[in-house]
């Protein structure tokens, strides 16, 4: 038997005191066959679950995680109020607690959301709530900062940042400088580069000027349990306990089906700026109410039976098996872009901080190579290799292509996002498959 059908047995042996019914079922009669015509349409995707997709932030769930959401949808809780969903909501709180645990809090005030969009909207909410003013976040930041600051009638400012994609602190300074800062984003994992603004300097910068500090870790919050980072890196991930709250997804490094974010508040107070009354839903229970301390009303409680149930069997410690798998996806980046660096037909401008790998064929002008990345990409594809792009600005590459005409301001790169253990020993064949598209003449 297999382990959802057992579970499912036990669920049901939980609601036998109940009378019989004949649910109302319409068109049951054709369930099978509109799941077959579902299974074809869905052949037209990537193939995001396999290592030769090495292009945007997508890992598969766990196993565990699909079963643990396809059995709590025998029930469907909604984890809004109580009443809604009494287990899975201990459940997330249990979870939530863990994740938290993981960046040094045992107290905090915190929740699952939809994904980082809404995760970061409520941090910069509360932000604005305590102290009204600007927001300022990297230019390699996140583009939905700038969007949630502009729904919350907050002035946004975006701040330079260096040939790594890191948050220039002389320009933070000078933005702060000014008092009108309410919120600094500090990204530990931007989605571009993969780059770590330099938290501690950023804290010591939020002591001087006042400012809190949020870390937007949506991508990259898992690798605080990996054990080969860099040391900046590690430095930053280790001083995450000091900011005033923190976001991550857990549908990205944490083996979750989408959508599943997670904002924390080292504040436990912060939940009087959600405090409202809503009586038709919070009268169950004097304990709390996830729709309390949340923006979101309904959300799914699948979502947190699966995250309780992934983290139960993969616990979030340094040395543990996710830790081993995080480690495994940052070798194979720091692999792969010493091999491309070792390459003539290839520019890598720095060395990864996570595992997301920034490179651009080798050519005479900007313009030649941003033409020559499309070309690339256009024929992995055809290998069945599947990389993304992004635009970088020309400065990046100043230390590693001296002699590249500047004739545009960016250049149009290739972008590997190396994020599943898996493509550690898929680095052969993922390099074979590079170097035979590079090699395709043009069509």
């Amino acid at each position: 038997m297999k382990p959802l059908d057992e579970a499912l047995q036990k669920l049901d042996a939980g609601f036998t005191h109940l009378p019989d019914f004949d649910p109302i079922t319409p068109g049951a009669e054709r369930i099978a066959e509109i799941l077959g015509e579902v299974a074809v349409r869905l052949h037209n995707n990537y193939p995001y679950f396999h290592p030769l997709y090495a292009g945007q932030m997508l890992k598969p769930p766990h196993p565990i995680a699909r079963d643990a959401y396809a059995l709590a949808m025998r029930i469907n809780p909604n984890n809004h109020a109580l009443d809604g969903g009494r287990a899975s909501t201990a459940m997330e709180i249990e979870a939530v607690a863990e994740i938290a645990a993981m960046f040094g809090w045992k107290a905090h005030l915190g929740h699952l959301t939809g994904g980082g969009t809404m995760a970061n909207l409520e941090a910069l909410w509360v932000a604005g709530q305590l102290k009204p003013g600007k927001i300022a976040a990297s230019s390699q930041s996140h583009y939905t900062h700038e969007r949630i600051s502009g729904v919350l009638k907050l002035p946004f400012q975006k701040i330079g940042v260096d040939t790594r994609g890191r948050m220039d602190m002389r320009a933070l300074e000078e933005e702060a400088s000014r008092g009108e800062l309410s919120c600094v984003v500090a990204t530990l994992g931007a989605t571009g580069v993969g780059a770590v603004d330099p938290l501690p300097e950023i804290l010591l910068l939020s002591e001087r000027y006042g400012f809190r500090v949020h870390v937007d870790a949506a991508y990259g919050g898992y690798y605080t349990l990996a054990d080969n980072l860099g040391a900046p890196s590690r430095t930053a991930f280790d001083q995450i306990r000091q900011a005033d709250s923190v976001v991550v997804d857990p549908h990205k490094h944490g083996l979750q089906p989408y959508g599943c974010g997670c904002v924390l508040f080292r504040d436990p107070k912060t939940s009087a700026l959600y405090r409202h009354d809503s009586p038709f839903t919070y009268f169950s229970s004097r304990e709390l109410h996830l729709g309390e301390i949340s923006m979101e009303c309904s959300r799914p409680g699948a979502s947190a039976v699966a995250l309780w149930a992934t983290q139960r069997l993969l616990p979030l410690k340094p040395g543990g098996e996710l830790a081993h798998g995080l480690s495994a996806s940052r070798r194979a980046a720091l692999q792969f872009a010493a091999t491309l660096r070792a390459d003539t037909r290839f520019v890598v401008p720095f060395d990864p901080e996570l595992d997301i790998v920034v490179w651009a064929p080798r050519a005479k002008s900007a313009s030649a190579a941003s033409a020559q990345s499309q070309r690339i990409f256009d024929e992995a594809a055809r290998l069945n290799l599947h990389l993304a792009m992004t635009h970088l600005p020309v400065s990046f590459f100043d230390d590693a292509w001296p002699e590249l005409e500047k004739d545009r301001e960016s250049i149009q790169c290739l972008r590997s996002v190396l994020m599943k253990p898996e493509h550690e020993h898929w680095l052969g064949e993922i390099l074979q498959r590079v170097s035979a598209a590079a090699n395709t003449p043009p069509r």
